[in-house]
Formats: C-alpha cells, structure tokens, sequence
C-alpha cells in the first residue's frame, strides 16, 4: 500500500495489524485506538492528517516512522505520497473492480460476480469506489454509461456498504445537516409509496381521487429535496472537484437531475389528472430519490469526510445558507457558533492564478480624478471604491457572473438573483457548473468566443410565470486576447409586459 496523508487508521491496521501496538506506543493520544470500539468508529474515517493533528506530531514525521516501522516487521517499505488520490489505490484491486463493472456492463447478473467480489474484497472503501468511477470516465466511459452502472454496482457493494458504522459528526457540521435531510427525505418516499399502494396498479378511480390531494403533497415534500440537491452541487462539489475527483460528482449530479425530472412529470401528470403516468413517475422518483441516499450515506459522505480539511468544511458551511436547507427546521451553528453568521463569514477565496494567467489590462484611463475617493480603483471613466463597486453591482436587477480566460469563476454578483449561487463556486471551473447535459453547449459557447467568432449568445425561458432573460457576453483587452466570459440573467417578466410609455416626469 502506499501511505498518504488521506490513509485511514483502519486501512493500515487491516493491512498491518501489528501497527496498533506501534500506535499506542508512539504518543498517549493514539491509546485510544486499544479500544475496539473506538476503531471501528472513529479510526475507520480517521485519516492520517488528522491523526497527526489531533497528537500535535508533525505529518510527515509520523508518515515516515509508520513506513519504518513496516520495513522493520516486513523487510518492505512502502511508498509515500503526498497526495491521496486514485493513484495511490492497488492497482490490481482497482482493476478487478473495474473488471466486474465491465463485466455488469456486458450483461452479467449482480448474482454472477458478486462471488468474485465478496473474494476479492471482505470490506471495501468509499474512496476507491469514487476513484472506480473517476477512472472508469477517465478511460473514455461516458457519464452516461457510468450514471446506468452506478444502481447496479452500488447494488453489488451493498452487504460490504451495509457493514460500515454510520458516520458521526458534530451537529451542524455539513455532513450532519445532509444526514438530518435524508432522514426527513425517507418519511416523505415512504409516505409517498404508501399513497401510491393504496391507490392500486393500475390505478382505482374512487381511490385516485381520494387520494389525489395526499400525492400531490407528498411530491411537494419531495420536491423539497432539490435544495439538498443545490447545496452538494454548489457547496460540497466545488472542494471535492479540488481534489481531483470530478467523475463522481458529475455521475451523482446527473442522478439529480433526474429525480427532479421525474418529480416533475408526476406533478405535470397530476395536473393534467393522468393518474397512470403520475403513480409510476412519483414511484420512480421515490425509488431513486431513496437509493441517493444510501450512495450518501455509505459513499460520498465517507468519501468527503476522508478527503476534506476542517478548514473545507468551514468554509462549505459559511455558504449554506445562502442555498437554504431542505425537509427540516433550524440548523445548529458550527463550528463553535461561527456559523451562526454565515451569512457574514467571507466568502473563500478564490485560488491564485497560476504564472501562465497574463495579468488584467489596465483601463484606457487608469488616473482617477481629484475627486475621486482614498482607495479607489481607477475605471475607464471615473473611479470607484471596492465598496461602492460592490454596492453598485448589488442593487442592479441582474445576477452577473464573470468567467475568466483559464474557465475558472472568479466573481458572481449579490443582488437579485434568478439562480442560486454559492461561494463554493469561486475558482471553481464552469463546465462543472453546469448540469452535465448543458455542459458541451457551454464549451461551445467558450470555445467561439475564444477563437473570436463571436461576441454575444443570447437566451431566454419561461420559469413558471418568469420570462428570464439569459446572455453571454465575450470580454476582451485592448489588444482583442480573450479574457473571459460575463454572464447576465434577467427576470425580465416585467420588462415584457410593459407597454406604451411612462416619461420621467410621470414620475
């Protein structure tokens, strides 16, 4: 194996049992992991960097007394790197688990290959089930296919799933809330299932109408789940997508999707009184929507607590409630009563850019006026403070975001605003802030502006009752180099249904 700050505890024991007595010698706080319960918890998601930072012991210190130590028992010592990531996972246990999902793919039941598996794996990981995926698109799968083999392989891994201890967290950390909200989602499938039973296949029509109103609810409430949906697309994605692992989020997010298309061909069906077509849509979205939960629960929820610093997490629940929360009632603040203000903490900040990124044309007119105030910036005409710039932008009726040349978000607008936006999303790259079935025509859109074959791409939909107005305009510098993308979307409703004139004087 190889050892890296992402290793878990319980990982490296079941590799190498004799390290425990290593461990409980080597500092008084890793005593603890004597206690059998203790390890099957806590040291089953505890990794080695916060192992390293609870006993105050430097990281690399302790990773290399670990290596020696093996070497002393075993006459090997193991490799150590840096960074956890997909590499670092047994190549050959890799590959036989992608060689049972390639399996599943060409028509073999669940029932055929899960003695090959239960063979070759007695307790298998979240991490390498997402490095599975990741690896899978990386070798040219589409999303597609690994979106249809993710039911199917999660079904294998279930009884391995099924063993892990539930993931504990302190209250109101973000793993917490998403727990809280998919205990609350399950009461709603199943009371969701249970009207649909009553309701009979195919559906009895003095039943139908009875129930009618109860589903109709019910698919409200499920409905409910999509901002669960927003705040791991927004929030969590954007930091695990930092790590490398942007196969499975795209794979889960693309489930969301969905879920939220069969909830609303139930609720169109319902409208337009198709009992048939609303029962099987509100099943389908109940089934999925409750088989999430235990991808979640058993994978990306270990997965993200394995790979994320606290400082991560910190920073994804400052932004949570910008989104809101789905299915329950207050969330308690964390860590410590700091997220009790989130809506106050700072956003993260965006990452540097690299040497490669040219630096940002200065305007024509770069001097500010006498007049101008103490630390303004100087614009084309006139100069404005960063707090009056950020005023400014706030109260336009647009929701403005600005993309620059390397695809990376580095701004959105605070104002009014049409789609939901989070600070997650700074430096994150647009193509993953999109729904994967928008995604090539983004890229489209980039690539015709960076070739400079145009300059604008204009849009427009109907929300509901809001006519929303989308455009897309190409920045350039003064030289004509690309340097970005805006984005401005309007509730233009009001707009278009004005008429006749009203002069300033009318007033």
């Amino acid at each position: 194996m190889t050892i890296t700050p992402k290793t878990t505890v319980h990982s490296l024991l079941k590799e190498h049992p004799f390290l425990l007595d290593f461990l409980a010698e080597y500092h008084p706080e890793f005593k603890k992991l004597t206690n059998p319960v203790l390890r099957r918890t806590v040291g089953r998601m505890a990794t080695l960097d916060t192992v390293a930072e609870q006993g105050n012991v430097p990281l690399d210190q302790l990773m290399n007394d670990i290596a020696a130590e093996i070497e002393k028992k075993t006459g090997t010592r193991p490799q150590i790197a840096n960074v956890a990531d997909a590499e670092t996972i047994d190549p050959a246990r890799l590959e036989a688990l992608h060689a049972i999902v390639r399996d599943l793919h060409a028509g073999r039941s669940a029932d055929e290959v899960r003695p090959r598996f239960e063979e070759l794996i007695a307790d298998v990981e979240a991490t390498e089930i997402a490095a599975m995926e990741q690896k899978l698109i990386e070798g040219g799968v589409p999303e597609n296919e690994v979106k249809r083999l993710c039911d199917v392989h999660v079904e294998v891994f279930a009884d391995a799933l099924a063993e892990h201890e539930p993931l504990h967290v302190p209250a109101g950390h973000p793993i917490d809330t998403f727990q809280r909200e998919n205990r609350a989602l399950l009461q709603v499938t199943n009371s969701l299932r249970k009207v649909a039973e009553k309701i009979g296949e195919p559906p009895a029509r003095e039943e139908w109408e009875r129930l009618k109103p109860a589903l109709s609810d019910a698919l409200d409430r499920v409905l409910e789940i999509d901002k669960h949906y927003l705040r791991k697309e927004n929030q969590l994605f954007p930091f695990l997508e930092r790590h490398g692992m942007e196969g499975p989020t795209k794979v889960m997010w693309s489930l969301h999707d969905d879920i939220r298309g069969l909830v609303k061909r139930a609720r169109a069906a319902l409208a337009e009184d198709e009992a048939a077509t609303a029962l099987s849509a509100a099943q389908a979205a109940a089934k999925m929507a409750a088989d999430m939960v235990t991808k979640e629960e058993k994978v990306l929820y270990p997965m993200a607590a394995d790979t994320l610093s606290d400082e991560e997490w910190r920073q994804i629940r400052a932004g949570e409630e910008e989104i809101g929360y789905a299915l329950i009632g207050d969330v308690p603040s964390w860590p410590d009563g700091a997220a009790a203000a989130a809506g106050d903490a700072a956003a993260p900040s965006a990452p540097a850019p690299s040497a490669a990124t040219p630096p940002a044309a200065a305007p024509a007119a770069a001097t500010p006026s006498a007049a101008a105030p103490s630390g303004a910036i100087p614009l084309t005409t006139g100069a404005l403070t960063p707090e009056q710039l950020d005023m400014m932008l706030t109260v336009l009726p647009v929701d403005i975001s600005y993309v620059d040349e390397n695809d990376e978000v580095r701004f959105y607008s605070e104002g009014e605003r049409v789609f939901p936006r989070s600070p997650g999303v700074i430096g994150r790259k647009v193509q993953n802030c999109h729904p994967p079935a928008s995604v090539d025509k983004v890229q489209e859109i980039i690539d015709t502006f960076r070739a400079g074959e145009k300059d604008v791409a204009e849009f427009w939909i109907q929300l509901g009752d809001r006519f929303v107005h989308i455009r897309y305009f190409a920045v350039r510098d003064s030289s004509g180099t690309y340097r970005g993308t805006v984005e401005m979307v309007q509730d233009a409703t009001h707009v278009r249904a004005l008429e006749g004139q009203r002069r300033l004087v009318d007033w």
